[in-house]
């Protein structure tokens, strides 16, 4: 059983793959988005991580950044990871004068907040709503400097956000595509109304990705 809404995954660069086979395997049709046309048929999307910057361009390059900011605005669900929630937050701490953001949620973000390749890590989260531990794998991870009065912190590290909510929108500073767990990307799409009920029970059962 498929659900009938199409979730798309922004293509442009970046670890999208991982993505595409949780989403399909709980049972949701998914895409590659790598054109307004794309973009226009999907019903929700998914910002990969990658390297901020060089979405930022591409978006540019395509002619997206507009047409996609209109889509945000206009309530389309998000799911944004890593490089992704940078893109999605209101505006990034350290971005370059020429990076855009789509202003998703309110948040400011810090682009390898945590450091550099080297000090990439893994951490057991504990997120609200989930009643075991989230395995986080948090690669030059952005860092949330601050967050709106509406915004959800779903997770932290060391009291420092790194799953956040607000309305359909969901960012995380780690990756969660490649833990092998589909249990945030399930909840972001009940969350939106986009999973129905059938298939969110049977996906806690048959959901399972080997990253």
């Amino acid at each position: 059983m498929t659900s009938p809404v199409t979730v798309g995954v922004l293509a442009l660069q970046g670890a999208f793959a991982a993505h595409l086979a949780i989403l399909r395997g709980l049972g949701v049709a998914a895409c590659e988005v790598k054109t307004n046309e794309q973009l226009a048929s999907v019903d929700a999307l998914v910002i990969p991580g990658g390297e901020s910057t060089t979405m930022s361009m591409l978006l540019v390059k395509g002619d997206m950044l507009d047409p996609l900011r209109q889509r945000v605005a206009d309530g389309m669900p998000v799911f944004g990871t890593c490089a992704g929630m940078i893109l999605c937050s209101e505006r990034i701490e350290d971005g370059r004068a020429d990076q855009h953001c789509l202003s998703a949620l309110p948040i400011v973000s810090r682009r390898n907040g945590y450091g550099r390749q080297i000090d990439s890590f893994e951490a057991e989260l504990d997120v609200t709503g989930l009643d075991e531990p989230f395995h986080g794998v948090f690669i030059r991870a952005p860092v949330v400097e601050s967050v709106g009065e509406e915004v959800t912190v779903l997770a932290a590290v060391d009291g420092q956000p790194v799953l956040c909510s607000y309305g359909p929108v969901t960012v995380a500073s780690f990756h969660p595509e490649l833990s092998g767990d589909p249990r945030l990307h399930r909840r972001w799409l009940i969350d939106a109304g986009l999973l129905p009920e059938g298939l969110a029970k049977a996906s806690d059962e048959t959901a399972e990705v080997t990253p």
